[in-house]
């Protein structure tokens, strides 16, 4: 199996580690009615908008999501936090925006990684080094971070999604991933940022052809590509009605009722199913570092 594979099967026993840090770290999270900046690079910017939809719709305060090199600079916004997520804790564009905008009051850091830049940039920092990774696609240290935020927005959801990801580790994928010439992921609310995530994944590691939108989004023109051969695949449930009309393009329709960090569970495992199928390796696909380190001067925001 590979290092991807390996890491992928940790997660559920991660979890509820991840979720008690939640209450460890209680007073350095965003206490309800602050208004709230998520930021991130790559995996960790979709992390950050799953986090921000969770955190607005549970009524806990505005909550916005960038990618840290797009942060509003001159708009005269104001934060009362700023959470940076990155991995590594050495992402340039994260650490660059803790150090350069006064965005906020102050800032909390989740990272893999402790005495990195991104963690002496911020105020407070919350270290999953449990949670750490070889690979360089992302996916434990991912879906810990979400785990420990979506916890503290919404305590308890860390058990059920731990149950219902074990169960998908050993349930047969819904479909041969090698039948698919192209995967469409949808999403609603917070799993709109899951499925970009999802996404990424297949594209990461097996190079295929994905795509990602809200689920009613889709229906407004990308829906044009589906097709016999193709997938959709929803990170939330599908009423009957929409899973028929999906269906009548003769794509293959995915869907389940499980917590939808489970099913991202399973995507992951059908992106390394599919990397093994075309023989690339899942754990170092090309063009790809575990870190992207850039020069400051590439990081000054756009005039």
């Amino acid at each position: 199996m590979s290092i991807t594979g390996d890491e992928i099967a940790t997660q559920p026993a991660l979890w509820p580690r991840a979720a008690a840090l939640a209450t460890t770290h209680a007073g350095v999270l965003p206490p309800a009615g602050a208004r709230v900046a998520a930021i991130g690079c790559g995996t960790s910017w979709f992390v950050a908008q799953a986090y921000a939809a969770l955190r607005e719709r549970a009524g806990l305060g505005a909550t916005d999501a960038f990618a840290a090199s797009e942060l509003p600079a001159g708009s005269g916004r104001r934060y009362d936090v700023v959470v940076a997520i990155s991995r590594s804790g050495t992402t340039s564009e994260v650490a660059h925006a803790l150090r350069a905008h006064d965005l906020a009051d102050r800032s909390v850091a989740l990272v893999a990684v402790a005495g990195t830049p991104v963690d002496d940039a911020a105020d407070d920092t919350i270290v999953l080094d449990f949670a750490d990774e070889v690979s360089v696609v992302q996916t434990r240290f991912a879906t810990s971070a979400l785990t420990l935020l979506r916890e503290h927005v919404a305590p308890g959801a860390a058990a059920r999604a731990a149950h219902d990801a074990a169960a998908a580790l050993t349930a047969d994928l819904p479909l041969d991933p090698a039948d698919a010439d192209q995967w469409t992921f949808l999403g609603r609310g917070w799993t709109v940022g899951l499925a970009a995530e999802a996404a990424l994944k297949l594209r990461e590691a097996a190079q295929a052809w994905t795509e990602s939108y809200p689920l009613f989004e889709y229906r407004h023109g990308p829906i044009a590509i589906a097709a016999p051969g193709r997938v959709i695949w929803s990170l939330s449930p599908l009423g009957d009605a929409v899973h028929q009309e999906l269906a009548r393009t003769g794509a293959t329709v995915v869907s389940h009722d499980r917590d939808p960090l489970a099913t991202l569970v399973q995507i992951q495992r059908a992106a390394v199913a599919l990397a093994e199928h075309h023989d690339l390796d899942p754990d170092s696909p090309r063009n790809l570092t575990r870190s992207v380190v850039l020069p400051d001067h590439d990081l000054e925001p756009l005039k």
